[in-house]
């Protein structure tokens, strides 16, 4: 079974919609080069129609000028690219193609696939240093937590941190600092 890996810029309160407005004064060579490496490793990438477009527009071309990018241009270029969709679309970029049936249902059959490759969706989370206050979050409200476990994290001058997380089957109670635990023991009595 494929695994999913995705990323998306996110602000310190979760707001994850319209980064245009909000991300650029916080990129960084290192933030660049952390998403690049991420869906480089990738051998399907899927996006939604709009970020497609917009890597379609300038990808292809850094590939044939052959620049210093170039090597991840190509990499994307070669890799299975997905694009969900829901009007019929032309896709000109090599390896493209829209996914097939309803989201939840064709991500599946995706995953399901022979292999053990990565399905890389834009990002994982990259965390920037500022509190939108408005608009569209990561998670809407439910009625159950999602526990997730932090396999790594790393700083860029940017103050923008790169949080990379896991499934969890809950709290890792007995990995955390000992202050931690304790705190975390006291609130729960």
């Amino acid at each position: 079974m494929k695994k999913i890996s995705a990323g998306l810029f996110t602000s310190v309160d979760g707001v994850v919609g319209e980064p245009q407005t909000w991300h650029f004064p916080y990129f960084c060579e290192e933030l660049g080069a952390a998403v690049m490496a991420q869906l480089g490793a990738a051998d399907t990438i899927l996006f939604g129609r709009v970020t497609y477009d917009s890597f379609a527009g300038a990808w292809p071309a850094r590939e044939l000028a052959g620049e210093e990018d170039a090597g991840m241009a190509k990499a994307i270029g070669d890799a299975r690219k997905i694009v969900v969709s829901r009007k019929p679309l032309e896709l000109t970029w090599r390896n493209s193609e829209q996914l097939q049936g309803e989201l939840i249902e064709g991500v599946r059959a995706l995953k399901d696939e022979p292999g053990d490759g990565v399905i890389g969706v834009n990002g994982s989370i990259y965390m920037h240093p500022i509190a939108i206050r408005r608009g569209l979050r990561l998670f809407a409200d439910a009625d159950s937590p999602i526990p997730l476990t932090l396999l790594s994290c790393t700083p860029f001058k940017s103050g923008t941190v790169h949080l990379v997380y896991g499934p969890s089957e809950g709290p890792a109670l007995d990995n955390q600092d000992p202050i931690a635990k304790k705190v975390s023991e006291e609130y729960d009595n």
